[in-house]
């Protein structure tokens, strides 16, 4: 069947951002911890050498079976390598500008810098625990925010005890800094 007919376009396969992924911008660096990087690089090895050679058989398998147009081992796994190809090509580029930080070389420290976890108040008394990472491995319901959100923008370079201003679309909020937390450096 054509592309012409089906809602799947070239622009899909050429798509940079990963699902759900803001892009970097323009300039900045892309800054991920050590076990983030891992888990990048984990997940590409994965999918070269173990899933996309596992649908690339299935591909070859339900080829051999006939009529293409209406196999849906078949267009499903093509879809599924086109989704794996896409991503295999996303994880390689943020890889490749990937800037790795240890956020335990500042264990001890109380200033606010990539990889910290703050605790931070609002004006009513709300706290609130975030751990400041990449873009590529913050998870907002872990508690965990890209270092170019606006509260980690607000919170860079703060000390214990500062105040700093937050920009909101409600107006400005000042966050007081309670904690500054590292992860301690792995000896070995």
């Amino acid at each position: 069947m054509s592309k012409a007919f089906t809602r799947e376009t070239d622009a899909e396969d050429d798509d940079e951002a990963g699902p759900g992924l803001p892009p970097l911008p323009a300039g900045a660096k892309n800054y991920i911890t050590p076990t983030g990087y891992q888990r990048l690089r984990g997940e590409l090895l994965a999918l070269i050498d173990d899933e996309r050679p596992r649908i690339v058989e299935i591909v070859s398998w339900a080829a051999k079976n006939g009529d293409r147009s209406e196999n849906g081992d078949y267009l499903y796994g093509k879809k599924r390598l086109r989704e794996i190809d896409r991503r295999i090509r996303f994880l390689t580029r943020r890889l490749e500008i990937a800037e790795v930080a240890d956020p335990a070389v500042h264990h001890g420290s109380d200033q606010v810098f990539f990889g910290a976890c703050v605790t931070y108040a609002n004006r009513q008394g709300e706290e609130r625990t975030i751990r400041i990472l990449g873009i590529d491995e913050a998870d907002n319901l872990a508690g965990d925010v890209s270092w170019i959100s606006p509260v980690a923008r607000a919170l860079l370079k703060a000390r214990e005890g500062d105040e700093v201003k937050l920009q909101t679309p409600g107006g400005a909020e000042i966050l007081e800094v309670l904690a500054v937390h590292y992860p301690s450096p792995v000896v070995g």
